[in-house]
């Protein structure tokens, strides 16, 4: 995935130095990125109910750009915000993450910008961002709790939701002879009965086949191919044809480890999957920061991140369910590799264009529909 390039800068020491290093910027983007540099203070010492009262004193309006898959996948989120606040007009817009980053670089561009924050799986544009001095450096009440690969260090930006793909099974459908590695979805009976989410379509599903053939080869792609696979946008479609009985085995979701639905997640003990840190950010030209920052403050605290659905949380004072690790405590989660091959964008377009050999073409409109330029506006 490419995105639209504006100044890139390297970040360096504040004053007028900094200005000078940052030859090309404006006056008060060169200020930006130098206070990017410095870092965003304290950690929050407000309350929720005072974060609430500020960013009502603000006009009390709320835009939010959240990675995902379907128009409604952010509406839990968006109920529970608003239990809690209910004088907050919050509007989420969900749409594919390559998406949302370059909308964010087009409306930046041309003065239009509609988001306060942005929550996305593309984590190279968050890194990007703070070096263009385009985020506000904040740190949330809970910051210093918050695992260190998942948080820049000077709160340019934080994960508040820890994202996990692997692949899935259908107990009734599957039953007794249910995949538990990689190498059983090449077994014969399961051709033609195998739903996954297109690998060049969405990075992050990228990530785990290219983990899959790093570890078996191309040699198992070959095999995957063969198998018939119904491929489809959106991360959410696994576990749709999984969950509908379409198909009884899905590749490329997410799911919670310790599931005891229909549906199984599988967390193997040893085989590759792929997790990460769901950055988000407040925009240093957001219109409402008061209530940036008491979205991010209500994402962050203990509350909110007990409610996970996978049971993981950003948080090292938080705990799993007993018989499920911390999510940084599994090697074969690849939290690391994650964040290097995001950044790698050659890399990335290399392994797309590969599957595209094995797998087809994508096709088929995005699941979140076609949003245009400005959506939330």
């Amino acid at each position: 995935m490419s995105s639209l390039s504006r100044r890139h800068v390297l970040t360096t020491a504040a004053g007028a130095g900094a200005a000078l290093a940052l030859g090309g910027l404006t006056t008060d983007a060169a200020a930006a990125a130098a206070a990017a540099g410095r870092g965003g203070g304290a950690e929050e010492t407000r309350t929720l109910d005072e974060l609430y009262r500020a960013a009502l004193a603000e006009g009390g309006k709320l835009v939010v750009y959240a990675g995902g898959d379907t128009p409604t996948q952010q509406d839990g989120t968006k109920a529970a915000f608003l239990e809690r606040f209910p004088d907050i007009d919050l509007t989420i817009v969900v749409d594919y993450s390559k998406y949302h980053d370059v909308r964010i670089d087009n409306q930046l561009a041309t003065g239009t910008l509609v988001p306060d924050v942005v929550q996305l799986q593309t984590l190279q544009d968050f890194v990007r961002w703070k070096e263009q001095g385009e985020l506000l450096p904040y740190r949330p009440a809970g910051f210093g709790t918050v695992h260190d690969g998942f948080k820049d260090p000077q709160g340019a930006w934080v994960g508040i939701a820890v994202i996990a793909f692997s692949f899935l099974y259908g107990t009734a459908a599957a039953g007794s002879g249910a995949p538990r590695t990689p190498l059983d979805l090449l077994d014969p009976k399961w051709k033609g009965r195998i739903a996954s989410s297109y690998p060049h379509d969405d990075d992050a599903v990228l990530y785990l086949y290219a983990l899959y053939a790093q570890t078996y080869g191309w040699e198992w792609v070959a095999k995957l191919a063969a198998q018939d696979v119904r491929f489809a946008r959106g991360s959410n479609s696994p576990g749709d044809a999984v969950g509908s009985g379409l198909k009884p085995i899905g590749i490329g979701g997410a799911g919670a480890p310790l599931g005891t639905g229909p549906v199984r997640w599988v967390l193997p003990a040893k085989a590759p999957f792929m997790a990460w840190g769901q950055r988000a950010a407040i925009l240093r030209q957001a219109a409402r920061p008061a209530a940036a920052k008491l979205y991010l403050n209500w994402q962050l605290s203990a509350a909110q991140q007990r409610t996970s659905f996978n049971g993981w949380s950003v948080r090292t004072d938080i705990a799993p369910p007993a018989g499920q690790q911390p999510v940084w405590e599994y090697p074969n989660a690849h939290l690391d590799g994650f964040p290097r091959f995001m950044a790698d964008r050659a890399a990335v377009e290399r392994w797309k264009q590969t599957f595209a050999l094995y797998f087809g073409e994508v096709t088929g409109a995005p699941t979140p529909g076609v949003l245009g330029l400005h959506p939330g506006a």
